[in-house]
């Protein structure tokens, strides 16, 4: 079972993510955490990822793809992985579509997150992410406290470009970028809306829910 889910930035999507993974035991696959590994691993094509986060701009789709035809290629993991946020255009779209069929795996359903543009813009403001054990928390719909986080107050960090003119502009690209995604998959069958303005246990029970249907 390999599953996408999707979502704007802000919507939940990590979170999400890794109560997937962990209550269904899959592989999360994330762009940012591969391009983080890969520097960490200090590959040939580490230096030149890490050049262009260094001048601050995008990664490319075949730098990517090679990244993800790797995980694809691993048969321990390639039929049971989620992915974040992945494929985020149409040309992923195409490139994942084509690596799936030549190595005889498929995408079982794919999640999008819905959620309001007022609600998206006050998740990133309020996103406390902890330096030491890399859990994400917001002030104002998941906050931090002594049973859900036990590192402490002192490792909670905000991202530098979490802000409102920024959440509005990723908001906005997100929407341009995805929906041909979405509706590529929707022509498939296997595409299923989520309320992402619920609250976040009520949102992996109607992910749950769908993931249970697949398995039965």
């Amino acid at each position: 079972m390999n599953i996408i889910l999707f979502g704007p930035p802000g919507a939940g999507k990590g979170t999400q993510c890794d109560h997937i993974a962990k209550n269904f035991n899959l592989y999360k696959v994330s762009s940012g955490n591969l391009l983080r590994q890969e520097v960490k691993n200090n590959t040939p094509l580490s230096k030149t990822i890490k050049s262009l986060l260094d001048k601050g701009l995008l990664v490319s789709d075949e730098i990517i793809d090679t990244m993800v035809e790797k995980i694809l290629f691993d048969n321990t993991i390639n039929n049971r992985l989620i992915f974040d946020g992945y494929p985020r255009n149409i040309n992923q779209v195409k490139k994942l579509d084509s690596l799936t069929k030549n190595i005889g795996v498929k995408i079982s359903c794919v999640l999008s997150l819905e959620v309001n543009k007022e609600t998206i813009v006050k998740r990133i403001l309020g996103r406390r992410i902890c330096a030491k054990c890399g859990l994400i928390f917001n002030e104002y719909f998941n906050p931090p406290n002594k049973k859900n986080h036990t590192c402490g107050d002192k490792f909670l960090q905000k991202r530098s470009d979490d802000n409102a003119d920024t959440a509005s502009d990723r908001f906005e690209t997100y929407l341009n970028k995805t929906f041909p995604v979405i509706d590529f998959y929707k022509k498939l069958n296997i595409h299923h809306q989520i309320n992402g303005m619920a609250k976040i246990d009520e949102i992996f029970n109607e992910i749950g829910d769908i993931i249970a249907s697949l398995e039965g």
